[in-house]
């Protein structure tokens, strides 16, 4: 089974990023990772790799420095030491006011990568048509591109990041490498907007990852336990989505290893149903242990789970970190981000320790029944 890193921070050039020349301080790569993930028509694959771009030196002056988007430049923004708490490096938390209010280390952009069919090798990089920040909305970056191909339309989910709103954006292309941004299409935080592969019913499908401070408690004995989970929306045209009725994945009560789930890969039809690999965070230090599981879910109704499997399909690979341990930052970290047809088996791609590209070959034995 091929297991490797196929992009990490040292891999990319910073002299053809967005930011160069337009910021008045140096950076460097603080993660390469996340990467969306789809098959282009030449019949490569196609990363499309969340790169975090952050300050070399964020601390000068008595003052943490974030980057910012604003209106075509970018701008360094300032808080004093003694206001911010600097505990997880990827960003700062600034207290009062009665709610969590934060600010990150880094600003994200999207690099798209190819490679070749089977995920061995990188084919090329296109610098030219990275996806930077564009509107107010996206000031401190664009994150975790998910990518579905349904028809001939190619639909990407991103995470936008503004001090106006933590929301979901869309964009559309032809052809996979020319985005055109259509706009936002859930505008509350939502980590992990799926878009399934295909129709259901004549709808596009998604599965949602609503986040808050706030989640009312089951049952005494009940299977699932409380907290955030996946959700389910349907939309006639991938721009307006209503909320499913029925809910999706929960965390099951019997573990703390999925004691908080999310989206992973867009689902893909099989023989058997849909396909979705998802993410379950067991409580550990500040981040948390991030690992991949998989369930096949009803082709007709995706809110039934015809079959799931409790042991984790990935874990973190320190092996695969090993080359590159003095740039780490967190650890026990793999974040499952695209699945593509291989034909006896499945390409799998995933952010590993929120710094690199991993991919994964999986045979589809595994998830026969």
């Amino acid at each position: 089974m091929l297991d490797h890193l196929i992009f990490t921070p040292a891999d990319i050039d910073l002299s053809r990023s967005p930011l160069a020349g337009k910021i008045d301080a140096e950076t460097y790569v603080l993660g390469a990772f996340n990467p969306g993930m789809t098959r282009l028509a030449n019949g490569n694959l196609l990363l499309m790799v969340r790169v975090a771009e952050a300050l070399k030196t964020p601390t000068f002056d008595g003052q943490v420095h974030a980057i910012r988007w604003d209106d075509g430049a970018y701008r360094l923004d300032g808080w004093p030491l003694e206001m911010v708490d600097t505990k997880d490096p990827r960003k700062f938390l600034i207290p009062g006011g009665g709610w969590k209010v934060m600010a990150l280390t880094s600003l994200s952009w999207l690099l798209p990568v190819e490679l070749d069919a089977d995920g061995r090798s990188v084919v090329a990089v296109h610098y030219d048509k990275a996806i930077a920040p564009r509107t107010s909305y996206q000031c401190y970056g664009v994150e975790d591109a998910r990518i579905s191909k349904v028809g001939d339309r190619y639909l990407m989910t991103t995470c936008s990041v503004s001090p106006e709103r933590h929301s979901t954006t869309l964009y559309t292309s032809d052809d996979a490498l020319d985005w055109d941004l259509q706009g936002i299409v859930l505008d509350h935080q939502n980590k992990d907007m799926l878009i399934f592969e295909g129709l259901v019913g004549g709808q596009y499908w998604a599965q949602t990852r609503p986040l808050g401070d706030l989640y009312f408690a089951y049952p005494p004995g009940s299977e699932w336990r409380s907290g955030p989970s996946i959700n389910l929306s349907r939309s006639p045209d991938a721009l307006h989505w209503k909320p499913h009725d029925k809910p999706g994945i929960r965390p099951h009560s019997a573990t703390v290893s999925t004691a908080r789930m999310g989206g992973g890969a867009p689902p893909i039809l099989t023989d058997r149903g849909w396909l979705t690999l998802w993410h379950g965070v067991e409580p550990s230090g500040v981040v948390g242990i991030y690992r991949t599981y998989w369930s096949i879910l009803d082709r007709d109704d995706p809110s039934v789970t015809i079959a799931t499997e409790h042991a984790a399909l990935l874990e973190a690979a320190p092996a695969l970190t090993e080359p590159l341990k003095d740039s780490m930052y967190i650890d026990n970290v793999v974040f499952t981000t695209g699945i593509a047809d291989a034909g006896d088996f499945y390409v799998v791609a995933s952010g590993e320790a929120d710094l690199a590209c991993r991919i994964t070959h999986i045979g589809k034995d595994v998830f026969a029944g």
